[in-house]
């Protein structure tokens, strides 16, 4: 199963980048790390601000690495059966309410903690920053977030639980230090990106149905066995 689960996992980190509850946001999560210089036409040098951002990930990375141990030694309690009807639905109920919420607007609402509060811009802070930034993402990251944890889950293994929340990670973590050390740049791909951004509520949640309806058929296992053998 990791040769498939890996790009899977790696897709949902970048399409929860790309959500409208993140990627709007993103200069304000940099600004918020490295200081609001970063900003302004004369921001701090790109070591600086990459040591800051890379700080930031690495602290939702850690939250999201422990959460995925976690549930994969929790899935060794549950028989293994059970536990593939279980992802499955619960895959599947995550893609539709992903598909839901692009005609539903108040299934997006989300609370922002006002980090904008806290002083200094230590490194310790960014790595706290990003492990709080973890705990806080919205309703319309969740269910991608959510359903990575489920296939840790069906795992019912640690450390595949680990290896998926990493490529999660990984997926999501790339694209904050790349906007980080072109930010003035990349302003402009933002806000289309931002004006298109319903489509990754779609993508995602097709994404989740069709991992949903491979695990609860068998075929995820079938085609992971597949693979392991060429």
């Amino acid at each position: 199963m990791p040769s498939i689960t890996f790009p899977v996992a790696l897709a949902a980190g970048l399409l929860s980048f790309l959500s409208p509850c993140i990627l709007p946001l993103v200069p304000v999560y940099i600004a918020n790390i490295a200081g609001s210089s970063v900003l302004t036409a004369s921001p701090p040098s790109r070591r600086y601000i990459f040591l800051h951002t890379l700080s930031f990930v690495a602290g939702f990375s850690l939250v999201f690495v422990i959460l995925g141990a976690a549930m994969g030694l929790l899935g060794v309690m549950v028989p293994r059966g059970l536990l593939r009807n279980i992802a499955g639905v619960l895959l599947i109920l995550f893609g539709l309410f992903l598909l839901a919420a692009t005609k539903v607007p108040w299934l997006n609402y989300e609370k922002y903690l006002p980090l904008n509060r806290a002083r200094g811009t230590g490194y310790l802070r960014s790595l706290s920053v990003g492990a709080i930034f973890s705990l806080a993402l919205g309703s319309c990251t969740a269910p991608v977030l959510g359903g990575i944890l489920t296939l840790a889950l069906s795992s019912q293994n640690a450390w595949q639980g680990v290896y998926l929340l990493l490529a999660y990670s990984l997926g999501l973590g790339l694209p904050f230090i790349a906007v980080g050390l072109a930010l003035g740049a990349l302003s402009p791909y933002l806000r289309w990106l931002n004006r298109h951004a319903y489509l990754t509520s779609i993508v995602s949640g097709a994404l989740l149905i069709i991992i949903g309806i491979l695990v609860l058929t068998g075929v995820l296992d079938y085609l992971a066995y597949y693979l392991s053998t060429l």
